[in-house]
């Protein structure tokens, strides 16, 4: 259902919705023990984002791409 999520998201251009999206599925990834695959889905969104990082999604998304580094 997340990733069914996720596309919608990027189908219809909706970055913000997309970042908290991968961020939940990331965490779901995180706890099956796939942490690579988590950071990569985070790096990706996060890494199209050009601005906004004093915002407190990015902020929480760039603590978790840490933690999972």
């Amino acid at each position: 259902m997340l990733e069914q999520a996720l596309a919608v998201a990027r189908s219809q251009n909706a970055r913000s919705i997309e970042l908290l999206v991968a961020r939940d599925l990331a965490d779901l990834l995180s706890q099956q023990g796939a942490r690579t695959q988590a950071r990569d889905l985070l790096a990706l969104i996060y890494g199209r984002f050009t601005e906004g990082f004093e915002t407190a999604e990015l902020k929480e998304t760039k603590a978790l791409l840490d933690e999972f580094s």
